[in-house]
Parts: structure tokens; sequence; C-alpha cells
């Protein structure tokens, strides 16, 4: 490989890779906030935060590393205007054809890196977060209840539960205590054994056997009544909605190819948009930077944040608009991604050009 593009390529990996660092802590925080949020809704068992919050963050990563590359190759490029270095490289005769070998060493393994997660490991991570979830619901072990100790009820509404013993699986258990309150009245459950049940709409019931029921006012008030049960079924809060391999996000890409629902449509076009977009944003964040020796280029990245963004929301709404019937599945997102390659493309090399016509003028 010649010496500039050892160099070229060098410059752009070291701003691509620490801009890519950044938005990772940053986004590590969003998805652990979301996680958290989830966990205190009572959605997701406390015990499965960290693998909840890989899975978003894998989720995210299509998201992610198109606008890390945009940033990096805008930061790396204008150092080298800042630094004079590029009017130096194309005084001896390098334009943006000349560019392109270094730009795509980098652009290419990250565009495959993104249409691998867009395609095939977001999908997984998705499907494989439900799973998580749905089988935890059916298993009170994972949802935080431990043998021995009292335990407020999954979702915080307003109640404790202890359980003497619990099988390994976390299905069955022995000397239960349960105390729930409403707002007006409160009860106390008591059994010897029980086995937690899920139905098929996965609301989660704990069947209890050969126990006492007390249940009476919150405040002040006699009107107490007594229950000698031979079996008897408590409603847990909701967790997680149940698990639907049939859902278009939690299918994988090839089952989306035989499917006829728009849903299906819309998301196989939000799956293969980033990788595109991703071409395009990096073609354009060459001539965004491009910028005067000692002239400021962080209002350029700003503007390459702003083209970013503008193509993320256009392709969540766009994909919006697909799954209600508001454009058509054989337009797709194309409107979208076309136009924003042409653009690119068209700023890539026409910035070159201008360039060198100023400079002969």
């Amino acid at each position: 490989m010649p010496k500039l593009d050892r160099y070229l390529l060098s410059e752009f990996t070291q701003a691509t890779f620490a801009t890519l660092v950044v938005l990772l802590i940053v986004a590590v925080g969003g998805a652990f906030t979301d996680v958290l949020g989830d966990i205190a809704r009572g959605r997701v068992p406390a015990g499965m935060m960290l693998a909840q919050l890989g899975l978003v963050l894998l989720k995210w990563l299509p998201l992610i590393l198109p606008l890390a590359l945009m940033l990096g190759l805008m930061l790396g490029v204008g150092r080298l205007y800042r630094d004079s270095e590029m009017p130096v490289i194309a005084s001896i005769g390098v334009g943006p054809r000349r560019l392109l070998k270094p730009l795509l060493m980098l652009v290419l393994p990250i565009v495959l890196v993104v249409g691998a997660c867009s395609l095939w490991l977001g999908p997984w991570a998705e499907r494989l977060s439900k799973q998580m979830i749905s089988e935890a619901n059916r298993n009170l072990i994972v949802a935080g209840l431990e043998p021995g100790s009292f335990t407020e009820l999954p979702g915080g509404k307003g109640g404790v539960i202890y359980v003497g013993a619990m099988s390994n699986d976390g299905s069955r258990f022995q000397r239960v205590f349960v105390y729930r309150q409403g707002e007006d009245r409160r009860e106390i459950t008591t059994s010897n054994d029980g086995v937690l049940k899920v139905d098929e709409q996965g609301n989660r019931y704990l069947t209890l056997n050969k126990g006492f029921q007390v249940e009476g006012p919150r405040d002040n008030g006699l009107d107490f009544r007594m229950m000698h049960y031979a079996s008897n079924e408590l409603l847990l809060p909701a967790g997680e909605t149940k698990y639907d391999p049939n859902n278009p996000e939690l299918m994988s890409t090839p089952a989306l190819l035989g499917d006829p629902r728009r849903e299906a449509g819309a998301q196989l076009h939000y799956r293969l948009a980033p990788v595109l977009l991703t071409f395009a944003f990096a073609l354009m964040a060459v001539p965004l930077a491009r910028s005067m020796p000692r002239q400021a280029r962080y209002g350029r990245i700003l503007m390459g944040f702003l083209a970013y963004l503008i193509g993320v929301n256009l392709m969540i709404a766009g994909t919006g608009w697909l799954e209600t019937g508001k454009i058509s599945l054989s337009l797709g997102l194309w409107w979208l991604v076309l136009p924003m390659l042409a653009l690119a493309l068209w700023l890539y090399f026409g910035d070159g050009r201008l360039g060198r016509a100023k400079a002969l003028a």
C-alpha cells in the first residue's frame, strides 16, 4: 500500500474509532436507563439487566455505526484541512477519485458490519431478548423471588410475597405468604404449597393449595372476612407482553422475504436502508468537512449531524408510512435511499471538480 494511503487510512480509522467509543459510552447510558425503567415497571426481571443491556446495544449498532463513521471522517478530514495537509495533498494531483481507495478501505468493512447487524444480529438480539423475558415470566427465581425472604410483588403493585421453599425451576413452592393492598381493602393469603402457571394470554397466576385468605379494610373498620380454600389463584401483575414469533420485528430476514404482510415488507426495507445510508453518509463526510486552514470545523460537523438526523428520522417515519399503507411497498424506502446516495456522490465528486476549477482560475 502506498505511504499516502496508509497515512490517510490511519487518520480516518483513528478519528472514527475515537468517535465510536464516545458514542458507545453515550449509548450505554441511554440503554441502561431504558433497561432500568423496564425493571422498575416490572417488565424485565432484575437478574437479566446485563443480558438485556448487551442485546439492546446490539440492536442499536445499525444506528450508531453510521453516525460514528460520518463524524469520525469529518473530524479526520477536518484536521487535514486545519493543518493545511489537504491542500498539499491536492497540489500533487490527489483528488476525490484518488482518495476513494483509503476511504473505501475503512468504509466497506463498516458497511458490512452494519449490514450484518441490521439484517441478522439486530433481529436475533430482539428475538432473544423477548424470548428471555417471556421465559422469565414463567420463573419466579429470575423475577427476584428468593426462598426465606420477603420480596415485593413483580410490577410494584403494593404487596409482598414470602416463600419458604422453592423448586429448582422456580415454578413450585411451599409455605407461601402473600400480602396485597388496594385503595380501600387489603388481604393476606397463606398456603402450604403452590405452583406458578401462565395462560395463553401470558397472564401469570399463583395457584395456591389448602390455605387461608383474610380480607379487610385498609384503614379503620371491622369488616374482615376469612376464607379457607382448597385451591386459590392469584393474578400476578402483568410483565412483558407475550413473545410472538410472527411479529415482523422478531422474524429473521429470510422469513420476511416470503411474508406478504405490509408490516413484514416495511421491516425488510427498514433493515436494508441503514446499509446504503451508511455508504451515503461516509461519502458526504469528505466534502462537508472541507474548510479553510484556520476556519472552525465544528459548525460543519453540526451540519453532518443534522444530515444524519434527517436521514434516520425519515427512515423511521417512512417505515411507519409503509406499515399504514401511506406509501406503496414497491416504492419502499428507495425514495429516501437513492436520492441520499445521489446527493452524496454529487457532493463528493462535484466538490473535487469545483476545487480544481477554482485553483486553475
